[in-house]
């Protein structure tokens, strides 16, 4: 069961229009009308590069801990 939420019309109050598209439209008033969330400044990054990087990071990572046990430095 839902709150059933009326405006204002020049014929009286009507059910407003339901609206949902996505999660971020819902946390909005509609009233406010706001504008697309976007940033200019951060170019967006393949999932590809995103893979090789978090792969690169772990195999650096695997890397270090070999080298730090083989040689004694972590005992």
């Amino acid at each position: 069961m839902t709150l059933k939420l009326y405006e204002p019309t020049p014929n009286g109050l009507e059910p407003s229009r339901v609206e949902a598209r996505n999660w971020r439209s819902r946390l909005r008033s509609r009233r406010w009308d706001p504008a697309p969330i976007e940033n200019p400044d951060v170019k967006k990054t393949t999932p590809l590069a995103a893979i090789l990087f978090f792969a690169g990071l772990a195999a650096a990572t695997f890397v270090v801990l070999l080298l730090g046990y083989g040689s004694g430095f972590w005992r």
